[in-house]
């Protein structure tokens, strides 16, 4: 089932997920609702915050970008109650966007290493260490389980440039080719 993706001043997008219980109901559904919503999108990760829900649940599929770094061919991991572990300090700026934050793309820094502990959909756990892209998008969603947008790791002079237009995806005003659940007006 496609779910809406929550937009940029969504509370749930502010807060930081907590891990899930070894027994959580529909686990497999989930996931499985999280790629498809993520396929749809045209997305290459999706946290579970994008969907609203605080559980610390991210699933990444980097096949669509095989043909830049031949190593994301086929690869497509749920990654649970994550925990980045280590981070190296040599770092790279790329540019990224979200499909949280859509129709805006800045330049971010990243480190290009990381060890991050995560259980698989099988609940199996793993204590991995991914470099470059992989490294990059995985840091981007795991941000989502902290409360962290990638707009927030930009400098404040491009944090103004793009003020209205964040302020418009924050009002609804914005269009996607996916569904979208915007910030609740009070």
């Amino acid at each position: 089932m496609i779910l809406p993706v929550y937009l940029y001043g969504h509370p749930i997008l502010r807060k930081e997920s907590k891990d899930i219980p070894l027994d959580y109901p529909q686990l497999d559904k989930l996931l499985e609702n999280m790629y498809e919503t993520m396929k749809n999108a045209d997305g290459v990760g999706l946290a579970a915050p994008q969907i609203g829900l605080e559980d610390r649940i991210l699933v990444i599929d980097l096949d669509a970008c095989k043909d830049k770094d031949s190593s994301c061919a086929g690869f497509k991991k749920a990654f649970i109650n994550a925990h980045i572990m280590e981070q190296s300090e040599e770092e790279q700026v790329m540019e990224e966007g979200c499909l949280s934050i859509p129709n805006i793309h800045e330049k971010v820094p990243r480190s290009n290493r990381i060890r991050i502990q995560y259980l698989d959909e099988k609940l199996q756990p793993h204590d991995e260490i991914y470099e470059g892209y992989k490294a990059r998008v995985l840091q981007h969603e795991y941000d989502h389980l902290d409360g962290i947008l990638f707009v927030d790791r930009i400098n404040n002079m491009r944090k103004q440039l793009i003020r209205s237009k964040l302020n418009k995806i924050m009002n609804g005003n914005v269009s996607c080719s996916y569904r979208v659940k915007a910030a609740s007006k009070k």
